[in-house]
């Protein structure tokens, strides 16, 4: 199952991919390109998947910039 849903927050590409029992869900920053990558359970609620990745880029996002 693949799934493009709306953007956890604004500016940010999120894909959903459930593989069997998993889901992986992919953030995207479109300015830089980076990604950042979670994986939960399918049974989770997709919105809880899309926070969780942006939360995730975010973190790598800022960790980047004070390098």
């Amino acid at each position: 199952m693949r799934q493009s849903g709306a953007p956890a927050d604004e500016g940010i590409i999120v894909e959903l991919l459930q593989n069997g029992a998993y889901v992986k869900a992919t953030a995207i920053d479109p300015r830089t390109g980076i990604e950042a990558t979670i994986v939960g359970a399918a049974s989770s609620p997709p919105a809880l998947l899309r926070n969780a990745a942006a939360k995730k880029l975010k973190y790598v996002l800022a960790k980047q910039k004070n390098l």
